[in-house]
């Protein structure tokens, strides 16, 4: 008997609710060379209270919405709540009515009745929204059959949204997406129960393994879950004791006003070039200790990986991180938070990850560690208030 499954192929895109819209536009144009595909008709405007863009990449795909002022729309409602970020993430599906059998018979709770729309040639768009254990973000699934606009109420601007174009750093898609809470099982239960996805990696660390006598510190647990037909990943970190709420990850559900998306990962062939790229453009990086680089060359030789193309001074120069094993790797970097990079808390606390993968599924193990145990070092070693400040700000991946 062939295994159920919830009929998820792949990502569709996720929905980002900001306040500054021309702002958003700008970073994802500008920085980011996202590419505009869709607008909200006029009609869509007036209905949902709220102007919404989308912009491209390769096959990632960003819907920007903010609401019109003194309407009530859904943006609106997010915003009383919480500061810019992710309201919903979709997913391409090949038949939404097994889809919602799928989730119904597993305990899925449904938001709304099916939205259903053809297209004047004929085209038809499916989709349903399903609550979520991540406070305010929704799960939608959505269902394509001969349907080139982005969704109803959408019109297509450029390549339009079923063109694939082309970004100067190589964006190509979606690796995964991470998400904070206060406590992980909730959500990790929910993809395993509802969404039938199954564990692929698994990490929990705090920086009290590398100095046993202290006053503060940052750890976390991190659990991935996926769905192996598709390849959809999803990682959830929490606080780990002690000093919970002196995590990083306890401060992003603070700062959020409750769990949701941290950040999403964008794939790139060649992180190097990209980043080389997005620096000159502007794009601002999380720093790394130099003792991370330091320790990296024996690292490498523990983790049975000697087939490394880049030149390792070029990942320090350009602060890249790297891990895997057996000669598999992957490469990744990121971006500052958005209420950092903008000096506005209202901008979020949300981020973005650049990923390129050499062989290697993971999610750094090493780079986890590492990057801790780095800081932990030379925290220890300067025993300053600079070296505590960059623990607690500058190493969260």
């Amino acid at each position: 008997m062939a295994k159920e499954h919830s009929g998820i192929v792949g990502y569709d895109s996720f929905h980002f609710v900001v306040e500054n819209l021309d702002r958003s536009q700008k970073f994802y144009a500008d920085l980011f060379d996202f590419t505009a595909v869709a607008r909200a008709r006029d009609e869509l405007v007036a209905r949902s209270g709220q102007r919404s863009v989308v912009v491209g990449a390769g096959d990632a795909r960003v819907c920007i919405s903010s609401p019109v002022a003194g309407v009530p729309s859904k943006a609106a409602r997010y915003l009383k709540r919480h500061p810019a970020g992710i309201m919903s993430l979709g997913f391409r599906v090949s038949d939404l009515d097994q889809t919602m059998a799928y989730l119904e018979k597993r305990g899925g709770t449904f938001l709304a009745e099916p939205l259903e729309y053809k297209d004047e040639r004929g085209g038809r768009y499916r989709s349903v929204e399903i609550a979520t254990p991540l406070g305010e973000v929704a799960f939608r699934f959505v269902e394509k059959t001969d349907f080139a606009a982005f969704a109803p109420g959408f019109a297509d601007v450029g390549v339009g949204a079923s063109g694939r174009p082309e970004n100067r750093y190589g964006i190509t898609n979606i690796d995964h997406i991470t998400s904070n809470g206060l406590t992980m099982q909730p959500i990790v239960a929910w993809y395993r129960d509802v969404l039938g996805f199954e564990p692929f990696w698994e990490i929990s660390f705090h920086t009290h393994d590398v100095a046993r006598t202290r006053a503060s510190g940052s750890g976390l647990r991190s659990i991935v879950m996926w769905d192996p037909e598709s390849g959809v990943k999803f990682a959830t970190n929490e606080p780990l004791r002690p000093f919970f709420r002196d995590s990083q990850i306890a401060k992003f559900v603070e700062d959020n006003g409750g769990a949701g998306v941290q950040h999403v990962a964008f794939a790139v062939p060649n992180i190097i070039e990209s980043i080389e790229d997005l620096g000159k453009r502007g794009v601002e990086f999380l720093k790394t200790p130099k003792s991370y680089y330091e320790d990296l060359p024996g690292r490498l030789a523990q983790l049975g990986i000697t087939n490394v193309k880049e030149e390792l001074k070029e990942l320090e120069r350009l602060q890249i991180l790297l891990d895997g094993g057996n000669d598999k790797y992957m490469l990744q970097i990121f971006l500052r938070e958005a209420s950092a990079l903008y000096d506005d808390s209202r901008a979020g606390p949300f981020f973005y990850e650049i990923i390129q993968r050499a062989g290697d599924p993971g999610f750094g193990y090493g780079n986890f560690r590492a990057l801790f145990e780095s800081i932990e070092r030379v925290q220890k070693a300067a025993e300053t208030p600079a070296a505590t400040a960059m623990a607690t700000t500058g190493a969260t991946p």
